[in-house]
């Protein structure tokens, strides 16, 4: 792929010869198609590595608010509608230990697929929040629309289902995402009713 995606920026600077608009153009479309490419298969190895338990995750201090923050914050525009993200939580920062790039970019592309799918609503609510049980502390982080986002808050373990990562448009970065959360010994969840428009995680907390 590197060798095509090569030839192909050398063929668009005209290294052999002049090109007509139409060559150009054809050209630019190929030299996209390879980016994506490209981009599938990195993920593609990153979600072999994960499944085979030979990823590399940094475990380090980070804030939870500063993650989904930045996660927010890196949301790619959308073209086609509007959708405001609002990020609701804990005053202060929320200590944890993990692998703050990793779990950034997971929480973005969860964000950014639940963002894409909503229909009932022009704001996705992200709200997190600390549960204890006993000496076990476990941050809760629960995405979806107002109505959503109440149903969240009040469900039980019994409400909950397995987080639906194979969809249409989003590559594997949901599975990669689920995978990353796992990794850090947290869990990803659907509400069991079928809704695909919310999604809780569940992250550890130091003790």
């Amino acid at each position: 792929m590197t060798v095509v995606a090569g030839y192909i920026r050398m063929l668009l600077k005209e290294r052999a010869g002049p090109l007509s608009e139409d060559q150009r153009k054809l050209l630019q479309e190929a030299e996209k198609s390879c980016g994506r490419l490209s981009g599938l298969i990195a993920e593609m190895s990153d979600l072999a590595n994960l499944e085979a338990g030979t990823t590399q995750v940094a475990k380090a201090p980070l804030d939870i608010h500063a993650v989904l923050t930045e996660a927010v914050a890196m949301l790619p525009e959308m073209t086609d509608r509007g959708v405001r993200v609002e990020l609701l939580g804990e005053a202060g920062p929320v200590p944890a230990m993990g692998d703050a790039t990793r779990l950034r970019n997971a929480v973005t592309a969860i964000i950014a697929c639940l963002r894409r799918e909503l229909v009932t609503s022009d704001v996705l609510l992200i709200k997190y929040w600390v549960r204890t049980a006993g000496s076990e502390s476990t941050c809760v982080i629960a995405i979806a629309d107002a109505e959503g986002l109440a149903k969240l808050e009040a469900a039980a373990a019994t409400d909950l289902g397995l987080f639906d990562e194979w969809r249409g448009g989003c590559g594997l970065s949901l599975a990669i995402a689920r995978r990353t959360v796992s990794a850090h010994g947290g869990s990803l969840w659907s509400p069991a009713d079928g809704s695909k428009v919310a999604a809780v995680l569940h992250l550890p907390l130091p003790s």
